[in-house]
Order: C-alpha cells, then structure tokens, then sequence
C-alpha cells in the first residue's frame, strides 16, 4: 500500500512509518515539523514534504503527486497538538490543528479519492473513570481539557462523513504511549532525563493519579491491524498489557519508582539517589484520575493484543535513551 502519514516526524507517527516501511509498504511524511517534529526520526524515510495539515493548496499538492505518481490508498493522521499543559495555557492552537486541520486533512482525501482514512484519538476523550471499570467504545465523550475537547470533536466530524458520505472513516484511540522517538516534555523522558542530570523530578498533586502504558510498538501494530483488517466508521481501542494484580492501572508515582529502579539497573546509580529527587507539585487543573480503555473488541475483531509488558517496554526505552543522548539533548 501506498500511505500518507500525516504528522510523521513526530513520536508515534515515526514509529508507524517505519513499522509500516518494514512490513513492505511505501510511506510519504507530510508534518510540518514543529517544536514536536523532529526529522531525524524519520531518518532513512525516502519520501517527505513539509507542511501543514491546515494549508488545503498544499494537501492537494501532496495528494495529487502521490508516491512517484501512484494515488494513496490510506491517509493516517498523526498530526495534533498533544501536549495537555499546552492546551491549558493556549486553547486555540489546539482547535485549529486538532479540529480544522482534520477536516481540511480529509476534505482533501476526499476530493483525491483516498480509499481509507485513519484518524488516531486518545483514550482521554472519555474524560476520567472511577473505580475499575473500562470505558468501552459506546461510553459516551466527556473531555477535560482543550486538548481532549479538541479530539472528540474531531473524531464526531470525521465520523459524520461516514454516515454522510459513505467515506471510509475509522478511529483508534489509544492509552499512555512510550518508547523510542518520545518528546522529552512528556513524562516518561521527563523522569529519565531529570534523574540523569540529577534535576527534581516533579509529580503532580499526589501522585496517585492511574494509568494504562502501551509500548509505541503495539500502537503502531494495532494501527496497522485496523488498517488492513478494520472496518468503515469503526472505534478501536488499543492499550497495554492486561495486568492482572492490578485492575486499576499503574499511578504516577508507581511509574516513577519503576523508571528509576530500570534506570539505576541500566547506569548502575544508587536507587536511592534517584529517588531522592522526587518532588510533588501543585497539581494541573482538571486533572483526569484514571483512565481505562476496553481493548476486548480489538482481539476478536483485529487479533490484536499488546505483546511487551511495561518493565520490558522500559528496558528497550531506557536502552534506547541512553544511547541516543545526543538525540534528546538536541530537542
């Protein structure tokens, strides 16, 4: 397949491109390489444009030259405003990347006769969860953030050219991602690389908020299982693996503790050391509690399942940090 990878220089989007490039498939990054872009995560990627998801004349550019001159069969969107803190501090960049670019994004497939389009959500368009329960694809949308607000509104307007004009419309959303590629703002390189530098590491509120971690890898592998095996105007679901002692997710500050105790292995610093840096800070507003996805309906109708376990996923992360120190110091 032939497939248009909107948002590609950045974390899961440069994982997906390379996952799909070794599974025989052709790809075209289009981003606009923006704070969260990075092009050399997508070193040896032979076909790329820059530009914004926004800008229609050049979506039309992008989709009519195709891959030397053969049409797209899929677009998969990657490209978002993803950072919760950023939303609260300015909203606007938010809706008009999440929301417009999205539409214009798949006006333009639409216009070009793209068969499938792929619009990759977030688990936290559910808003929070209490108690042990999982949201399920039918759970009704409740967003705390412009960020989140800012995806569900894309995923019902995608949606609605499914029903409206029979396009080939599919979503996946997705729990906590890690791995290889990741912007060091988020919160896994935020522990690594405040540990490593023997900086404070800050924890918000108490730290016990919970949540599910998938390894970058089993995204990118249930991406590619609903775009060959998913159906038009479907949900999917997609997070770690089940575990079994704990129903709830893993917390923050449990994340923390299992970081630093994988870190200390791997550089051979004193536990306690790293632990010491830990600090609380105040807590950011709306701040969901929990989040849970049912990823049940994956297995029976992708065979989808996650296959790396967090501690594991955490060993490859770390390993991969570690040797690429020039990568994350110069983001």
């Amino acid at each position: 397949m032939n497939l248009l990878i909107t948002g590609g220089a950045g974390f899961i989007g440069a994982n997906f491109a390379h996952y799909a490039i070794q599974r025989g498939h052709t790809v075209l990054v289009y981003d606009l390489v923006t704070y969260a872009g990075n092009l050399k995560n997508i070193s040896g990627v032979k076909n790329f444009v820059q530009g914004d998801i926004r800008d229609a004349n050049a979506l039309d550019a992008a989709l009519e030259n195709g891959i030397e001159g053969q049409p797209f069969d899929a677009v998969i969107n990657f490209a978002a405003e993803s950072h919760v803190d950023r939303s609260i501090s300015l909203a606007m960049p938010f809706v008009e990347t999440n929301v417009l670019g999205a539409v214009t994004l798949l006006e333009a497939a639409r216009r070009h006769g793209v068969r499938t389009f792929i619009q990759i959500s977030t688990d936290e368009v559910y808003g929070s969860i209490e108690g042990t329960g999982k949201f399920t694809r039918l759970s009704p949308l409740h967003p705390s953030s412009a960020y989140s607000a800012s995806k569900a509104a894309a995923d019902l307007l995608l949606l609605s050219f499914y029903h409206t004009h029979g396009m080939d419309i599919r979503v996946t959303r997705c729990t906590n991602n890690y791995g290889r590629f990741q912007h060091p703002e988020k919160f896994i390189p935020t522990i690594i690389s405040s540990a490593l530098a023997g900086k404070p590491i800050p924890i918000y509120g108490d730290g016990k908020q919970a949540r599910d971690w998938i390894f970058v890898e089993d995204h990118c592998a249930g991406i590619f299982a609903a775009l060959e095996r998913g159906k038009p105007g479907a949900i999917y679901h997609f997070g770690g693996p089940v575990v079994e002692t704990n129903e709830v997710g893993i917390s923050n500050i449990e994340l923390v503790h299992l970081v630093l105790r994988v870190l200390a292995e791997q550089t051979g610093r004193k536990l306690s050391e790293l632990t010491s840096l830990i600090r609380n800070v105040a807590d950011r507003p709306g701040h969901d509690r929990r989040y849970a996805l049912d990823w049940a309906e994956s297995i029976r109708e992708l065979g989808w399942s996650p296959d790396t376990t967090l501690e594991d996923g955490l060993e490859k992360t770390i390993t991969w940090w570690l040797a690429n120190q020039d990568w994350w110091n110069g983001v």
